[in-house]
């Protein structure tokens, strides 16, 4: 078995990094199940009241935060 030497700053910062990670893809996965379920007759209704929506091209959401 090899032996790998980190300081204890750059092992800090690994777990740092790693432990974001996590967070972020939870909070996007709980964001997801949060949304409600609309059928197919209530989207059909929303588009009559709404109109369809416009199609988005490249459009992207970035977060970030600090622990």
């Amino acid at each position: 078995m090899q032996k790998i030497n980190v300081e204890e700053k750059e092992l800090y910062n690994l777990i740092k990094r790693a432990v974001r990670d996590v967070l972020q893809e939870e909070m996007f996965r709980h964001r997801l199940e949060s949304l409600p379920f609309v059928s197919d007759e209530e989207m059909l209704d929303i588009q009559k009241s709404y109109g369809k929506p416009r199609s988005r091209k490249n459009t992207t959401r970035t977060e970030s935060f600090e622990i």
